[in-house]
Parts: C-alpha cells; sequence; structure tokens
C-alpha cells in the first residue's frame, strides 16, 4: 500500500507567521535601559556637579581676595571672586527673584522629563544641566541679601569672558548637548525622528 503524497503536504488552511518587524524609527528600542536606570544616572551626575560647584565656592570665597586676583596664565586666566546678582555669566543682574524662580522651574522640569527617559545622552545633558541649576539655585536662597535674592559666587575669568563657576560651565555644556540632540533628532526614549526627511523625500516622488 503506497502512501497518499498529499499526507504529508502542509495543510491548505496553514497559514505562514508573518516575520516580526524590526522597531520603526520613533520607537524605543527593546533593549533600551529602563527610565529608571537613566533617572538614576542623571541624577548621580547631577549629584557630583553640585558638589563639585559647592566644594569650589567655598574654596573660592575662603581663599580668593576680592581685591587680589589670582594668576593662573598670566592676565588671561584668573581666579577673581565676584558676586553674581544675574544669571550664568553675568547676564539679567537686575532679576535675581525671577531668575530664582525660574530656576526652580528648571529643576522640577528636568526631573519630570528624567522620569521617562532611556537615552543615555539626554541623561547626561539633563545631568549637567540640572547640576548646575542647583549649585545656582543654592547660592540664590541661602546666600547674601537674602533669600531668593543671593548673590551667586563667581571665580573663573578667562579672558574678556564675564567671571563664571562651575555650575554655569555644566548648564552651559548641557544646554548645547541638549540642543545638539534636538538638531539630529535623537528622542529623550532613545529613537531617532526620521519623519521630516521622509516627508521630504515623499515630496519629491
Amino acid at each position: 500500500m503506497t502512501d497518499d503524497p498529499t499526507e504529508h503536504d502542509a495543510h491548505p488552511d496553514a497559514v505562514a507567521e508573518p516575520p516580526v518587524a524590526s522597531s520603526s524609527a520613533g520607537t524605543p528600542a527593546k533593549d533600551a535601559p529602563a527610565p529608571a536606570r537613566r533617572l538614576r544616572e542623571l541624577l548621580a551626575l547631577a549629584a557630583v556637579i553640585f558638589g563639585f560647584d559647592l566644594l569650589t565656592k567655598v574654596l573660592a570665597v575662603h581663599y580668593i581676595d576680592p581685591a587680589d586676583p589670582v594668576s593662573i596664565v598670566g592676565d588671561t586666566v584668573t581666579l577673581t571672586l565676584v558676586r553674581n546678582p544675574g544669571a550664568a555669566f553675568s547676564m539679567a543682574t537686575g532679576m535675581t527673584w525671577l531668575l530664582t524662580l525660574v530656576a526652580v522651574a528648571v529643576v522640577v522640569g528636568v526631573v519630570r522629563i528624567g522620569r521617562t527617559l532611556r537615552s543615555g545622552w539626554w541623561a547626561l545633558g539633563l545631568g549637567l544641566v540640572l547640576g548646575g541649576a542647583l549649585g545656582n539655585l543654592v547660592d540664590r536662597i541661602f546666600r547674601s541679601p537674602g533669600p531668593l535674592q543671593g548673590h551667586v559666587v563667581d571665580f573663573v575669568s578667562v579672558g574678556w569672558w564675564p567671571v563664571f563657576n562651575v555650575a554655569d560651565s555644566a548648564i552651559v555644556c548641557g544646554a548645547i548637548l541638549l540642543v545638539a540632540l534636538t538638531v539630529f533628532g535623537v528622542e529623550p526614549d532613545g529613537s531617532r525622528k526620521t519623519g521630516s526627511s521622509d516627508s521630504r523625500k515623499e515630496a519629491h516622488k
């Protein structure tokens, strides 16, 4: 007795499983670190920046005479102690209380965004901004002449550039990184934006 060749054929109603689609642009990768981990990294970096900024300010106030700058590289790079009522690099010197409220809003906003992060680069940028904002915020709250009116300690002078501190540098570096990430389409969740470029391609067809 011969076997029926049709017995070995696939069932006619069987349907092949469709291939699993890979993650498209704009969708976070499955192996991306969890937001909780990125938030810890962000907060750890912010704590390091904040601690270093606080330490350098304490040393500057203790050892630098405002009337006698310390020369590092001739007159180009000096340690010059000043009290700054304004923003980073001595901007907006007459708006101390408003800058304090802005700093509080920045801190709250960064922490909220940090809870959804999957991108390490975004965690780095936001960590720098948060650490710097906290460093200057503490000065505005606790230093003279009073709460919300405190003057920030600046002590690094480079050429013609306004005197600044560690917190200022961290804020600027973090902001530049965040702008670059936005320009290149890197999202906080780790995905990349390609919709705009795809739309342009479709328009040229």
